[in-house]
This record gives C-alpha cells, sequence and structure tokens, in this order.
C-alpha cells in the first residue's frame, strides 16, 4: 500500500506546481470580450501579484484520498496541513529558513523514509529549510503559476459567492485528462478553483483569503523538539 500513497504524493506535487496558470495580461473589455486564453492570462498575471492566499487541494484516487491545505505569503511564510486518508497527517510551519513539522504516529510509520530530522509522533520538531528536499513531504511556500494547453470557454457559475466562469483546457501531454479553471468575473479577476479529472482520479484545487492579513507563528518554544532531541 505504500507505493500507491508515494504515487499520489508524487501525483498531488506534480498538481500542485501545474493547478495555477500564469501569463501575462489580456485584451480590454469584460469577459465577453475576451478569449478563454485572456481571461487566463488576466488571472494568472492578478495571481501572480498576490501578497497572501489560502490553497486547498482535494486529490483522490478511487478510495484513497489526499487533503492539502496552505496558507502562505508565497515567499517564505506559510502553513501547511497534508493529511493521507490512509497514512496520517504531517503539519508544516515554515517561517524563513526554519520548518517546524509536527507528524503523527500513522504518517511517521508509513513515510519513514522521508527526512524530518527528530519528528516524533504528536511533537513539533524544528528542521532546517535546507534539509528539504523534492518528495519528502514538505512544501515550499511559493507557488508556481505557468500557462499550459488550449483554452475555451465554458459554463458560467457562482463560486463562494462569486460570479465565475469555467475555461476547460486540454494538455497535448496529458491525453488522458481534462481541467477546468474557475475565473471570477465580478471583482477581481482571481482564479478561484481548478478541477482535473483523469479515470479515477478527480484532484480539486480551491483559491481563497486573497491579499488577507497572515497571522504565522512558530509554536510555542516549550512545545517545540529541538535537533538533538531537546525541548527549547
Amino acid at each position: 500500500m505504500r507505493t500507491v500513497h508515494r504515487t499520489m504524493a508524487v501525483t498531488l506535487t506534480s498538481l500542485l506546481a501545474g493547478a495555477a496558470l500564469a501569463g501575462c495580461g489580456g485584451n480590454g473589455g469584460g469577459p465577453a470580450q475576451k478569449s478563454a486564453s485572456d481571461m487566463l492570462d488576466e488571472a494568472n498575471a492578478r495571481m501572480e501579484k498576490l501578497s497572501s492566499l489560502t490553497i486547498e487541494i482535494n486529490n483522490t484516487v478511487g478510495d484513497d484520498r489526499v487533503t492539502w491545505r496552505m496558507t502562505t505569503d508565497l515567499k517564505s511564510r506559510c502553513q501547511v496541513r497534508n493529511t493521507f486518508s490512509r497514512s496520517g497527517t504531517l503539519e508544516q510551519i515554515r517561517i524563513g529558513e526554519t520548518d517546524y513539522v509536527r507528524p503523527d504516529k500513522a504518517y511517521l510509520e508509513s513515510w519513514s523514509g522521508n527526512d524530518l530530522g527528530d519528528a516524533e509522533p504528536g511533537v513539533w520538531a524544528k528542521v532546517s529549510v535546507s534539509r528539504s528536499q523534492p518528495g519528502d513531504g514538505l512544501s515550499q511556500c511559493t507557488r508556481p503559476f505557468e500557462s499550459f494547453g488550449t483554452a475555451t470557454k465554458g459554463e458560467a457559475t457562482r463560486i463562494e459567492g462569486r460570479e465565475a466562469l469555467g475555461l476547460n483546457v486540454t494538455d497535448p501531454a496529458d491525453k488522458e485528462g481534462k481541467y477546468s479553471f474557475y475565473v471570477a468575473t465580478e471583482g477581481e479577476p482571481h482564479l478561484l478553483k481548478a478541477v482535473y479529472r483523469s479515470g479515477k482520479q478527480v484532484t480539486t484545487t480551491s483559491f481563497s483569503d486573497f491579499d488577507e492579513p497572515l497571522d504565522i507563528r512558530p509554536p510555542a518554544s516549550a512545545d517545540v523538539l529541538e535537533p538533538g532531541g531537546t525541548t527549547e
């Protein structure tokens, strides 16, 4: 079963990189006068300028599910909770060059190959960001916004109380997958949601709390296990 979990983690990481699109600003006018590509370009340009946001990803393959939630300044300060339906939970707070990580027992047992320093179940551990490697379960606070594929307009809808338009994207590199991106058509042209479907896999990425003030702090020093196995 661990192979399945690792595959889902790799898939989730890949989708994190591709779930949001970026580009240059499009033509003027309202949504009706803009092409799907121009709408994505405008949304992506706005997303790149955010000072903070929350990203939540729900990835389901059959009855196996991963939930990933991050609040971030898109630079060096973020708070993350990563939950695997079959293999536990990992919490992370990144502030500058320091990670604070707190895995539960199930996570440590299932992902024993990941380097989380001296982490113990249910206890915050202090780990240098320099030790973070791809695939170790830790997240970057930054988020790539990269364009791909061909976009066409879909249906109008409402997401979290905001008018939005669905934009369908096909990617030549992923012939089985289908992407739908939902861009706000009232107020700021934020990217509100992205949905990816391929076979039994469904991944929904939601974006919220745009430019909201962040309150991300390290855990209380008495609750942190320092490198070497001692608390502060």
